[in-house]
């Protein structure tokens, strides 16, 4: 399948910048993923197209201030570090800026020498993994002198850093923000739950990988990265008993739909506890075992995040969507707008 086919004008101006002062603010476009029909709301009457027995699945995992910038001890030359994932003890993989000044055996100092790093591997596309050395403990240290790893297309500096992470964070591991969990605030939660509406939790840690372009021609030759998600026996049990009573599973986000995915295509459509690495590609002609709705925002252009979309909605429905976005001035990514794609869109 043609990447190509994924591709759509989206104006610069869209990108949203800095979130909304209002979490629940945002616009809300619903979809039916049956019939394309559209209709345009704002997020927090999110709870008009939820209904008693539904689920809500939210990823809990809380984004590390992942981006650090520091100098290397033999030159003072400056260099930029994003942590991406924990490999063992202090050893992490990073992303290096600019990454041919930094060989193995460098030594970069953070916050006057309160962090250290020693590289001890390199790894393709300014890969490095680095050993931490440092004194008390790590995450106390990494808050203190970490920024909010905002993606590229963000050019505004983030003056409060908790607007990258959502309300009920909590599993730390992440180096991006699932970002239609954003658009919750703990009113909106406890209004949902009052209406019925089961809200549970699963784990998936955000890696760069989600967001890597598509540089194939042919997007069954593209390759995601592994992400580590867990589901506890709770979530599960939970998620098939709603099943079992007809209501509907609902992910929030791209995250939540891969973890759920995942888990419901290696048991038969069943959740069980369970924890690993995914790598799950969805793209159009994939059958859904674990979702029967999803939140998400706008993604990119010809990305893994509008492929997954259209396999559930349908490619033109979801291209006729964006466009209607597009006119209508949503907000495009991170800080952006919603979609909420559903089954059962009400007169």
């Amino acid at each position: 399948m043609d990447v190509n086919l994924f591709d759509f004008n989206l104006p610069e101006e869209l990108i949203a910048q800095t979130p909304l002062e209002e979490r629940t603010a945002s616009k809300l476009m619903v979809l039916d993923k049956e019939t394309g029909k559209i209709k345009h709301e704002t997020f927090k009457n999110i709870l008009d197209y939820l209904y008693p027995g539904d689920c809500l699945v939210l990823n809990d995992t809380k984004v590390l201030p992942a981006r650090l910038y520091g100098m290397k001890e033999e030159t003072g030359a400056k260099v930029e570090v994003l942590l991406l994932k924990q490999l063992e003890g202090d050893t992490w993989e990073t992303l290096v800026k600019p990454a041919k000044r930094v060989k193995v055996g460098t030594i970069v100092s953070f916050g006057d020498g309160r962090l250290k790093a020693k590289c001890i591997s390199e790894n393709e596309h300014g890969g490095r993994n680095f050993e931490f050395m440092y004194e008390g403990i790590f995450y106390e240290v990494l808050d203190s002198l970490g920024e909010m790893p905002l993606p590229p297309y963000i050019k505004e500096q983030l003056d409060d850093r908790s607007r990258y992470q959502t309300v009920f964070a909590r599993e730390r591991g992440s180096a991006a923000a699932p970002t239609a969990g954003l658009h919750f605030t703990e009113e909106l939660l406890e209004a949902i739950r009052a209406k019925g509406v089961y809200i549970t939790f699963i784990t998936l840690h955000v890696g760069l990988g989600t967001f890597r372009p598509v540089s194939v021609d042919s997007i069954e030759e593209h390759e995601m990265h592994g992400e580590f998600y867990q589901m506890s026996h709770e979530t599960a049990e939970q998620l098939n008993q709603v099943r079992k009573e007809g209501g509907r599973i609902i992910s929030v986000g791209t995250t939540s739909t891969r973890t759920l995915e995942t888990i419901a295509s290696s048991y038969n459509g069943e959740f069980k506890e369970s924890s690993g690495w995914t790598s799950i590609f969805i793209y159009p002609g994939y059958a859904f075992k674990g979702i029967d709705g999803m939140i998400t925002n706008f993604h990119l252009p010809k990305s893994t995040l509008i492929m997954l979309i259209s396999a559930l909605a349908g490619r033109e429905n979801v291209l006729h969507a964006y466009e209607e976005a597009v006119n209508r001035r949503y907000r495009f990514f991170s800080f952006g707008d919603a979609m909420f794609i559903t089954n059962k869109l009400s007169e």
